[in-house]
């Protein structure tokens, strides 16, 4: 069973991303002041604009941690300073770094009080975290938001586990989603399991993400978070090693 694991050296992080290994990070979005402070400082003029449009303060910190926890990462990956990393986005808004040249593919997904970063080499790969809350219209989300065969197993299920059941599949499609690129246009097009104790798995994919073989990954668990990796799967199996950031 995989476990967070304490972070290596950033200046050994490039050497250790190897074709087929994925590294996924654990950050913390409510960090120390001083810490919030340091990761503002490389953030663009963009980005802290971006930071400052929001109205709630933990909002701002939210968005400022993981996305200087990015920053910080990524120069790792790629030997530049946090503050050097160019960003570009795809049609739909998934990110991917434009500068320095590089293969690293990255996602990033952040709720309640923790962000998850993924990254690999030259292979799509998506990742979630939601934290898991009672919600009052959870059956009817579900019912716009799950395929037909999800809702018919949500349904099934005794009302005392309908919160734990909505997240799992809820981080499981969404992770799906952002490794295809494709947004929410296809959250009907495929299957995923959502039982709760159930392994997180892939069970059937319709429409023109079917062409790409993609893989679900369980994560170690996050204590009130429900999480799941997907990737595009390689030829190889691929290592998967999960850390904590350290503040």
């Amino acid at each position: 069973m995989m476990t967070w694991q304490e972070p290596p050296p950033r200046g050994a992080l490039g050497a250790r991303l190897g074709v087929n290994d994925i590294h996924v990070w654990r950050a913390r979005l409510k960090p120390r002041d001083h810490v919030v402070t340091s990761l503002r400082l490389v953030l663009s003029a963009d980005e802290r604009t971006r930071a400052d449009r929001f109205y709630f303060e933990r909002d701002r910190r939210s968005f400022t941690v993981a996305r200087g926890v990015l920053r910080s990462l990524l120069g790792g990956y790629l030997g530049c300073a946090p503050a050097d990393v160019g960003f570009g986005y795809r049609d739909k808004g998934k990110p991917y770094a434009t500068s320095p040249a590089s293969d690293v593919a990255f996602n990033v997904s952040h709720s309640g009080d923790y962000a998850l970063l993924a990254f690999t080499r030259g292979r799509a790969l998506g990742v979630d975290v939601e934290l898991r809350r009672d919600m009052s219209d959870l059956t009817s989300l579900a019912e716009t938001s799950f395929s037909p065969s999800e809702f018919a197993v949500f349904r099934g299920l005794p009302t005392a586990q309908h919160v734990e059941a909505f997240f799992a599949c809820w981080s499981r499609k969404e992770a799906f989603i952002k490794a295809t690129g494709e947004g929410v246009s296809q959250l009907a097009e495929f299957d995923v399991t959502l039982r709760p104790g159930e392994p997180a798995r892939i069970l059937a994919v319709r429409g023109p993400s079917a062409v790409v073989r993609y893989a679900m990954h369980e994560l170690p668990p996050i204590d009130g978070h429900a999480a799941a990796l997907v990737i595009a799967e390689p030829p190889a199996a691929p290592t998967i090693t999960c850390y904590g950031w350290a503040e």
